[in-house]
């Protein structure tokens, strides 16, 4: 029996939308009835992640945990976080909630056949360190962009959050992942889900692993009741 999907969004709005599109789109289906029931709460009056975890900013926590059970209440099997930032607070979050939510972190890093990984995130999920205990539990070395091309990487997210397209930042994701190999990167993660909505550069040095593609190829497995092993 197929289950339902609650998407836990409005961090930010778009990324919220491309999750939804993403999981229809890797939905093997032929008509309106084979595709999966998506309740999506986008929430997003959900405090500024980085801005907490940074101790700037309130806890996002007290209404991560409302929305979740929004959603619960409503009928979701599991949960999908399109929001890496926030998974800093998934273990109190999850105990909030009786249904399963997706790690999107470690399901990502599961996926990584390299030893050394460089992350495009926001500052908070690089403090977080929730992307550095996923490595380390699976012995691969983590590395993040110098501080010149971190701060493109926030301009770019926090763009994005403010209406500009995101194809204007292709530009610089590529030129940050440039950097990133020359200093032995094997792969990149990109892990925020505004950087998501960049199209991923054809002539990458490296090879991508986006974590919102990864939660939406999960959510569809776990609904479906495909087991990947």
């Amino acid at each position: 029996m197929k289950k339902t999907i609650g998407i836990l969004g409005g961090m930010g709005p778009l990324a919220t939308l491309e999750l939804f599109r993403r999981i229809i789109m890797l939905t093997p289906a032929k008509k309106d009835q084979e595709h999966l029931r998506i309740i999506i709460d986008n929430n997003p009056q959900i405090p500024d992640r980085t801005a907490a975890i940074l101790g700037e900013g309130e806890s996002p926590l007290p209404m991560l945990v409302g929305t979740a059970r929004n959603l619960e209440k409503a009928g979701a099997d599991l949960i999908a976080m399109p929001c890496n930032t926030a998974h800093f607070y998934l273990e109190p979050l999850q105990q909030e909630v009786h249904v399963p939510i997706i790690d999107m972190i470690k399901e990502t890093v599961q996926r990584l056949t390299v030893d050394r990984v460089a992350l495009l995130a926001t500052d908070g999920t690089q403090a977080s360190g929730v992307y550095r205990r996923a490595c380390e539990a699976q012995g691969i070395e983590l590395v993040y962009p110098d501080e010149p091309d971190q701060k493109i990487v926030m301009r770019a997210i926090y763009g994005i959050k403010s209406g500009t397209a995101p194809y204007r930042f292709q530009g610089d994701l590529l030129e940050v992942i440039e950097h990133v190999a020359e200093a032995g990167a094997e792969a990149m993660i990109i892990g925020c889900t505004e950087l998501s909505l960049i199209q991923p550069p054809e002539n990458s040095p490296i090879p991508i692993y986006d974590a919102l593609d990864i939660l939406a190829q999960v959510a569809v497995e776990q609904a479906l009741g495909v087991n990947r092993d």
